[in-house]
């Protein structure tokens, strides 16, 4: 007897291969048979007109501070995922001494908009080196599998102390502690290291993060070190300045160590090279023997906006700065008044803290051609016909005017979509190709991260519901789909015991029933420790989600089972057969 069969699914196995029809039998946790099943399970599953996929693997969240309290990991684990891999960006806590505490905080609250009070209150900091947040990570059962790198803010300031400041050069004896750090950790488990280079990642304070600066004997010194290790994943956000020769490096230092290289690949005002140039460039470098991988978003990266979120088109004014901490009940009250209305609206915004900041700010205020009213079932990739700006003038108001009726409407929780990077075409017919091309994978959700102003952690119910089922043009395949966020994401990090159905692979499983699959209206809880906000966003259609031969999910909604844990290092098919 079998401990769990799923029978009678559209199997889409992740290997890119067509659908077929089969049963799979589950022993442990592993998967032990898929075709016909003929022995009883304990317990089965009628998938009969369902979708039966591995487990999606998210390689881009920022749970490092979330993973050490919530068992649930929303809302990633509600969209079907099973495995993250975090420490993304170069932000993380881990090494840390005492005394940087909270400096790490700001670094991340900064760059990811995570409630620095939320991490204060929810992480109990029983860790200083970056084995021993391993440890503490391994203490606490989950729905899903995480993993991490080892983050380079976090290890410049362990080894900086108060010498870390943008622009700080660290000394040969700095760059081998730094490397040592790396080794120790990758020889810990963690999947990799990670930095990030643009002006647009800040922490609280406004300062550049560490890596921006960094030196290119830095970045391949610690790379150096994973090479000596073996395994892992170089990660890095960047601006991509021309004068920095990222590709150069990248592709050196991947051609030295024969590791992979991953860069977040965007259309964004930050990067000093358009998309089309980034990927160019990155094969150029690919076809000349290195590995370097382009990590794609699904849809625009989208700012939501609210009046309780953390941005919307009035936070620079004046007015709001007298009433932006205030109790929510007392701001909506102002905000009611027609009298604060009319003032608000006619105020100039105040300058950008910065001037690097000056083009996004000008955009969250002042681009009514790019924000969008978010309704139930809003469509992600919306026309210009359905700006704030279009709306606004056939309303024979102005769009400032309109966006500020529209935050208001549902007692002040309206919503305006602003596509920040990812949207300059207004559409994503960019993307089509990427999607079958095997230098690029799926990424970017920021699961757990921009906790105020972004969803993207449902990527994966977007590629089903827009790419797959509802496009008008350009659709993706769900076999192509499947595998590019199950085989292709386990993959590049070494997790080779998952992201396929076959026996022997780890049993993470999604039934899914593409009739119903539809991602929900978002909506900002406070439920973080310390009443932390976060942007959260459920999906119909999930009819379970199975984690290690285990149901996490039924119907969407969370059962009593943890099995997820902690990953440590790459993992290995464990081959199996099942006795019929």
């Amino acid at each position: 007897m079998h401990d769990l069969v799923i029978r009678g699914g559209t199997v889409v196995d992740g290997t890119g291969g067509a659908p077929f029809t089969a049963d799979v039998a589950i022993d442990g946790d592993r998967v032990s048979l898929v075709g016909t099943v003929t022995t009883q399970g304990r317990e089965e599953i009628d998938a009969t007109g369902k979708i039966v996929s591995p487990g999606f693997v998210d390689v881009h969240t920022h749970y490092d501070g979330q993973a050490t309290w919530d068992d649930e990991m929303a809302p990633s684990s509600w969209h079907g995922v099973t495995t993250v891999v975090m420490g993304n960006c170069g932000v993380g806590f881990a090494p840390a001494k005492p005394d940087k505490h909270e400096w790490l905080i700001g670094l991340m609250e900064g760059v990811e908009d995570i409630p620095g009070t939320a991490l204060a209150e929810g992480m109990k900091w029983n860790w200083e080196t970056f084995p021993e947040y391993m440890d503490a990570l391994e203490e606490l059962p989950r729905t899903i599998d995480v993993a991490t790198h080892v983050p380079h803010g976090a290890i410049r300031a362990y080894v900086l102390g108060d010498r870390e400041k943008p622009g700080a050069v660290p000394t040969d004896d700095d760059i081998e502690q730094m490397s040592k750090i790396v080794e120790d950790g990758l020889k810990a488990g963690a999947l990799g290291f990670s930095t990030s280079r643009t002006v647009l990642h800040r922490s609280v304070d406004g300062e550049l993060v560490p890596g921006t600066t960094a030196t290119k004997e830095e970045l391949i010194g610690i790379g150096r070190a994973m090479g000596r290790v073996g395994y892992g994943v170089f990660e890095m956000a960047s601006d991509l300045n021309r004068e920095w020769d990222e590709f150069g490096w990248m592709g050196d230092l991947s051609r030295e160590t024969g590791l992979p290289v991953t860069f977040a690949a965007l259309q964004s005002i930050a990067k000093d090279q358009p998309l089309e140039e980034q990927i160019a460039n990155m094969r150029a470098e690919n076809d000349n023997g290195a590995n370097i991988v382009a990590q794609i978003a699904l849809r625009g990266n989208g700012i939501i906006m609210a009046w309780q979120g953390t941005v919307h088109p009035f936070v620079r004014k004046p007015s709001w700065e007298t009433i932006a901490d205030l109790p929510w009940e007392e701001k909506y009250a102002r905000l009611s008044n027609p009298e604060f209305r009319a003032k608000l609206i006619g105020e100039a915004s105040l300058p950008a803290e910065n001037v690097d900041m000056a083009p996004v700010q000008f955009i969250v205020t002042d681009g009514w051609a790019m924000h969008y009213q978010m309704d139930d079932g809003f469509n992600y990739e919306p026309t210009v016909e359905e700006s704030i700006n279009a709306r606004a003038n056939a309303a024979g108001v102005t769009p400032a005017e309109y966006a500020y009726d529209l935050l208001m409407s549902d007692d002040g929780k309206g919503l305006i979509y602003l596509p920040i990077l990812n949207y300059i075409d207004g559409n994503l017919d960019f993307l089509h190709p990427l999607q079958h091309a095997d230098d690029t994978v799926n990424s970017l959700s920021d699961g757990g991260a921009h906790c105020g102003t972004i969803c993207d952690a449902a990527s994966p119910t977007f590629m089903l519901e827009h790419w797959v089922k509802n496009r008008q043009r350009g659709t993706i395949t769900i076999e192509n789909a499947i595998k590019r966020q199950c085989l292709d994401t386990a993959r590049l990090y070494g997790l080779n015991d998952r992201g396929v159905l076959k026996p022997g692979y780890l049993a993470d499983v999604n039934v899914i029933d593409m009739d119903r699959i539809k991602l929900g209206k978002p909506w900002l809880a406070f439920d973080l420790p310390a009443g932390g906000k976060r942007l959260l966003q459920k999906a119909d259609g999930y009819d379970y989600t199975i984690k290690s031969g285990e149901i996490t999910f039924k119907g969407g909604v969370v059962t009593d089972k943890r099995p997820g844990g902690l990953i440590r290092g790459p993992q290995m098919v464990e081959m199996m057969e099942a006795a019929e």
